[in-house]
């Protein structure tokens, strides 16, 4: 294994998991009140109507697909029967349309926060970079998923990625099995990596925050009620009288 080999597939991956764990609880134990979204919404809401959605639906969809495709090994699938080759068009369809989700998404909601100035102004350096970083990560991931994946011959990134980056969890990663992943793979697992690395420090914190609790809290009742005047004397719809005279 090449110096540089060690440095990119090794060190720099395990840098980032320490710096997303030890940056969250430093985060959770000195900034709590930061902890948020930063909302923008009384600012603009229009565009974040449809932008906000698409670009977390399509996210959640991306996600499950990396899930299935990289930590659920190819003996398993096979093990169920399920045919690589309808596997591999299974995932790339389901990755082209969460993939048009994002894309939509992150396009509109980048507008938005580039063209409306009071958006642009709660904007901070740290959000800044958050952000180039996960267009560069979603472009990267595009791309082979509907150009090499969907369209092309197509690359079994499970046979090499998902080799490498399951090691990393077991403390052995296939460095070799990474190295001879196309360039642009190894690019999209690099953005990834740097994307953990300022996770903590960016209002993408507000991802742990689901409301789990909402699944169980009371409901909240709402009863119609019909306006009453008031009993009070000199209060309702009479005109003022003078003082002494008896109502």
């Amino acid at each position: 294994m090449s110096s540089w080999n060690l440095w990119w597939w090794v060190i720099l991956p395990y840098t980032a998991l320490a710096t997303f764990v030890i940056g969250h609880v430093w985060r959770w134990r000195y900034d709590q009140f930061g902890w948020t979204s930063r909302s923008t919404q009384l600012q603009e809401s229009r565009m974040l109507k449809w932008g906000g959605p698409l670009f977390h639906y399509g996210t959640f969809g991306a996600i499950a697909g990396h899930a299935l495709g990289i930590l659920v090994p190819e003996s398993f699938t096979r093990w169920l029967g399920i045919p690589e080759e309808a596997y591999r068009w299974f995932s790339s369809v389901a990755g082209a349309i969460a993939a048009l989700g994002v894309l939509i998404g992150v396009a509109v909601l980048a507008l938005r926060r580039t063209a409306v100035p009071r958006v642009r102004a709660t904007t901070s350096a740290v959000d800044w970079l958050a952000l180039v970083l996960l267009a560069v990560v979603i472009v990267l991931g595009v791309i082979p998923t509907v150009g090499i994946n969907l369209f092309g011959a197509g690359y079994d990134y499970r046979s090499s990625v998902a080799l490498w980056f399951r090691g990393l969890f077991a403390g052995s990663p296939d460095v070799t099995a990474i190295d001879h992943a196309p360039l642009i793979y190894q690019i999209h697992a690099t953005a990834a990596w740097a994307i953990l690395a300022v996770w903590p420090f960016s209002r993408l914190v507000h991802a742990w925050s689901f409301p789990l609790w909402y699944l169980w809290r009371p409901f909240i009742v709402y009863r119609s009620r019909v306006p009453a005047p008031p009993t009070e004397p000199g209060t309702s719809d009479r005109r003022w009288r003078s003082i002494g005279v008896r109502y």
